[in-house]
């Protein structure tokens, strides 16, 4: 699994780069980016899109406007996803996954952020349990003592053992999920899907159905896990 705890970042200083500056990427951005790694898209084919789509947008008339989303991206992203299925590998241009480091992370950083992760969880469960909320705080709790097993069992770098850890931190982060659905009440969730529409709503015709439905699912659990004070636990957030 090459570049695999690379996604975020590669996908972030290949759309700088393309653009030419160090623009911040926006949460609907990351958002995106997750749908995409969840929808299983290669980084080679995430960065070939971007290319391809900067090299379309400088074929344009000249204008005051620049590529300011991924979103403008999304068409040529899938497109390059669907080369590469076909075998046809995405072409030039994609060997910027290429230069991934031996180790993605460096000694003792993960057992601190899986430390960091238990302490705001136990926070967040005090908080539930405060507020009257005690299935959702048992919940959190429950998941805080098994990612405090995952820590104290962390065994250094090893591809295979990140593997598996980050397959348990997915499978937590779906627990999660799903109490903090059951948790939140209709006005909560109302209010955070027109959040969440609102943001895509100048994105939609420029992804496909499919797209802006996993867009939807990404952005909706990010605002649920900040209302509530949750941390994400995927490594891809350390």
């Amino acid at each position: 699994m090459e570049n695999y705890f690379n996604y975020f970042t590669e996908i972030e200083e290949g759309f700088q780069r393309c653009r030419g500056t160090r623009t911040l990427l926006s949460p609907l951005d990351w958002a995106l980016i997750e749908a995409w790694k969840e929808a299983g898209v290669p980084l080679e084919a995430v960065l070939l899109g971007i290319e391809r789509s900067f090299e379309k947008f400088k074929k344009r008339p000249k204008g005051l406007q620049k590529v300011n989303s991924l979103a403008y991206c999304s068409q040529l992203v899938l497109k390059a996803a669907e080369e590469l299925a076909a075998g046809g590998g995405a072409g030039p241009g994609a060997s910027a996954q290429e230069k991934a480091p031996p180790a993605p992370f460096e000694a003792g950083e993960i057992p601190k952020y899986l430390a960091r992760n238990v302490e705001a969880l136990e926070g967040a469960a005090r908080r539930a349990r405060e507020q009257g909320v005690q299935v959702l705080a048992e919940d959190l709790a429950s998941v805080a003592a098994s990612l405090g097993e995952s820590a104290g069992s962390v065994n250094g770098n090893a591809p295979g053992n990140l593997e598996v850890l980050e397959r348990r931190m997915t499978a937590l982060e779906e627990k999660l999920t799903a109490s903090l659905q059951r948790a939140a009440d209709v006005e909560l969730l109302t209010r955070l899907r027109g959040d969440v529409e609102r943001g895509i709503a100048p994105y939609r015709r420029k992804m496909s159905a499919a797209q802006v439905e996993s867009l939807e699912r990404q952005l909706l659990k990010k605002r649920l896990f900040e209302h509530y004070g949750v941390p994400r636990l995927s490594l891809f957030y350390l």
